[in-house]
């Protein structure tokens, strides 16, 4: 259902508000560049500072500038599950085509809190739902088991992988079967690696700034043609190292801004980054050509 290179879409300030001209301009440059997909109000659209009309607005000014052309998937996420079913009935009003669902941070349930967390988020939209495991942010993961339950949900229909375990495809795939159910890569560095074992694409923070490059290797991929993938992988390499010498979305927002595409804004507690990273960003996207 969901494949190929999926932004994980920042969001554009002009002060301390929402730039929606500027949002409107990322979404056509993404649609220029051959992107699948556009993911907003995710992790790097720095969902956990956005109010939410600002939420609302930034689902439906993406749908309505796609128009339909590419599928828009709305973060929905929270520990709270009352949250998370409120920011998904948001997202299903403004016309997103799915939601994608963090969960577990700070109140770290156990395995079975999880699918039950799951099961609430399923029984309450009609959306497809992607489920994010992100071990680094939320202190949990979705054990293979559990994820194997979560797909048996009936809107549950994929996973964004953040494990950086390359061996989850190939266990989940063992439990849940074949099908139709997405494996989404949600780290660039090892997008290739995770589609050699069964992904189908990679949720990317690097194609904010490299969307044509992230598009082609992800359509190569999708040929299994994966030399030719791994030769633009290790090109791009350099390029995902440096957007997170410091925290993202500081690193990306700065190469954007090299871009013309917004300004580097971010809201606290991320900070403007300093000048010794800002140097290594803009010198690898010199060597790529990009700037």
């Amino acid at each position: 259902m969901f494949h190929g290179s999926m932004v994980a879409l920042i969001t554009p300030y002009q002060g301390d508000n929402l730039d929606e001209s500027a949002l409107r301009s990322l979404i056509h440059y993404h649609l220029d560049q051959g992107t699948h997909a556009i993911v907003a109000a995710g992790t790097t659209g720095e969902a956990s500072t956005l109010s939410k009309t600002e939420y609302k607005k930034i689902i439906e000014i993406s749908v309505k500038e796609t128009a339909g052309q590419i599928p828009v998937i709305a973060g929905a996420g929270s520990n709270n599950p009352a949250d998370a079913i409120t920011y998904s009935d948001i997202a299903a009003d403004a016309g997103a085509d799915a939601v994608l669902h963090v969960m577990g941070y700070y109140n770290r349930p156990n395995q079975e809190g999880i699918f039950q967390h799951f099961k609430l988020l399923d029984q309450n939209t009609h959306l497809p739902i992607i489920a994010y495991n992100v071990p680094p942010r939320t202190i949990i993961d979705i054990q293979p088991d559990t994820m194997a339950r979560i797909a048996g949900l009936r809107h549950v229909v994929g996973v964004k992988d953040a494990t950086c375990d390359l061996s989850r495809p190939l266990k989940e795939k063992l439990l849940i079967g074949t099908g139709d159910f997405c494996f989404l890569s949600g780290e660039d560095p090892t997008a290739v690696a995770y589609n050699v074992h069964g992904g189908t694409g990679c949720i990317s923070v690097t194609a904010n700034v490299a969307p044509a490059l992230c598009a082609q290797l992800q359509t190569l991929c999708g040929n299994s043609d994966f030399r030719n993938a791994m030769d633009i992988q290790q090109k791009l390499i350099p390029l995902h190292q440096a957007l997170f010498i410091e925290p993202s979305p500081a690193g990306v927002k700065y190469a954007a801004s090299l871009l013309g595409l917004c300004k580097e804004t971010c809201r606290t507690p991320i900070v403007e980054l300093e000048d010794k990273t800002k140097s290594t960003i803009k010198n690898v996207m010199e060597e790529l050509s990009l700037i």
